[in-house]
């Protein structure tokens, strides 16, 4: 059965939080709700060794042919001169409004 601490009894009690969590993974709550786990060293080499390994790189290859898919022939943004020349409109109506 896992552990359950408060913030301030670990930081009190590390020592022993750290002896509890060779056995069993110690939750440690603030304001009495859960914030992180304290495991084993042993434990977390097991969730890593079985975690996924993907390269970032593919990751967002995949994201941004997941976006492209999504979006179409729509473009990502407006060209620049578009953006460019909105932002001078609405500089320009902020203007005179001030002068009204």
């Amino acid at each position: 059965m896992n552990r359950t601490v408060s913030a301030t009894e670990a930081r009190v009690r590390f020592g022993e939080i750290m002896r509890r969590a060779k056995s069993e993974p110690v939750i440690v709550e603030r304001g009495g709700k859960p914030e992180v786990v304290v495991i084993s060293k042993q434990c977390y080499d097991q969730l890593i060794a079985s975690a996924p390994h993907q390269d970032w790189r593919e990751l967002l290859k995949e994201a941004h042919e997941s976006i492209r898919a999504a979006l179409g022939d729509r473009p990502i943004l407006p060209p620049p001169e578009e953006i460019i020349r909105r932002g001078r409109e609405e500089r320009d109506e902020q203007l005179l409004n001030s002068l009204r």
